[in-house]
């Protein structure tokens, strides 16, 4: 849905959606909806176009309004304003069905393949990191300890010896959903300037390894996913701890959202600017309208990060953001040459 179409539908007078909505406004005052209410609590704002019940504290826009009302998700709910108010939403329409579409499609596939998180919960229990783990959190992106063991990261080896990092998606209640593997010896050939100090207390053999670790894994992907793992918006976890108007950081992949962490930013992360499905807007907008949260983004210096920037800002209107320097392609690269 683009920024106009999206704006047309906030605009609509609050007082004539509630009424719409089967609410009896009188001066400004109705019934709240949302509990037992008996005296007119729920107060329409008609200057910033917004509702707020004293009693219950249930609060926001128009579209928020219809949701809550109607038990509708956020496109539907839009669907809904526009048909009764003469805005056109046909193209946009168009494309959250075919996203719907190609959504249900995935989850029929999921379904077939479901993800068996009892198989690999053990193994985030008490993590191991390896040295080829050590280096890359440690050495090369100069993580916050404490971040690594919040994401519960771990590590392990193929049967080819090629050493993968493990990284858990878990649902906001901590439950397990998906698992990204990424490997590490693609990551080896960059080496933190501190290895060649000559201060340093040698390790013997671990930049060899490293090396042939890399030679013996240039067949392997850099990044794998067991069957059937859902790997959506990243350390939903968080979502627990934020509490109503404080800020919330949205990073494009984990990397970038370890080092917002790191950074001391409270983070989530969105797989990649191609992976937003209906499910993940929904759930940001429903922190914007409930918990009135800031959002802040440090878009990747590229064109999917612009692009990923833009659709986020047509659904979060107070999202915020922060220009990178030129020099730096993402906020770990901001991370690693001006934060730490």
């Amino acid at each position: 849905m683009n920024t106009p179409q999206l704006q047309s539908l906030r605009n609509l007078p609050i007082e004539e959606v509630a009424q719409r909505l089967g609410l009896n406004v009188i001066r400004h005052k109705a019934l709240c909806p949302f509990h037992n209410d008996h005296h007119a609590s729920l107060s329409f704002h008609r200057g910033r176009n917004t509702f707020r019940c004293f009693v219950c504290n249930a609060h926001g826009g128009t579209i928020d309004l219809a949701m809550r009302i109607l038990h509708k998700g956020f496109l539907d709910a839009c669907r809904w304003l526009a048909d009764g108010s003469n805005i056109c939403l046909e193209e946009t329409t168009k494309s959250a069905e075919n996203s719907s579409s190609q959504l249900s499609k995935d989850l029929e596939r999921s379904d077939q393949k479901k993800f068996d998180a009892s198989k690999y919960q053990r193994y985030f229990q008490h993590p191991i990191l390896s040295p080829e783990a050590r280096h890359f959190l440690f050495a090369q992106r100069r993580l916050d300890p404490r971040v690594v063991r919040w994401c519960r990261l771990t590590s392990w080896r193929d049967r080819q010896g090629t050493p993968w990092l493990q990284i858990p998606y878990f649902d906001p209640d901590g439950n397990l959903i998906g698992i990204q593997n990424r490997n590490l010896a693609l990551c080896s050939k960059v080496q933190d300037s501190s290895d060649s100090s000559p201060n340093r207390s040698a390790a013997p053999s671990k930049p060899d390894e490293r090396t042939l670790n890399a030679q013996s894994s240039e067949a392997a992907p850099r990044f794998r996913f067991p069957q059937g793992s859902r790997c959506s918006i990243y350390n939903l976890p968080i979502l627990r701890l934020l509490h109503p108007e404080e800020p919330l950081w949205i990073a494009e992949g984990a990397s970038d959202c370890w080092a917002l962490l790191s950074a001391g930013h409270k983070a989530i992360a969105i797989p990649s600017a191609t992976l937003l499905n209906p499910n993940d807007l929904q759930q940001l907008y429903t922190l914007y309208s409930q918990l009135s949260t800031p959002f802040h983004m440090a878009p990747d210096q590229d064109l999917p990060g612009e692009q990923l920037f833009l659709r986020l800002q047509a659904l979060l209107p107070n999202l915020t953001r922060h220009q990178l320097p030129q020099a730096c392609k993402d906020y770990s690269d901001y991370y690693l040459n001006f934060k730490v």
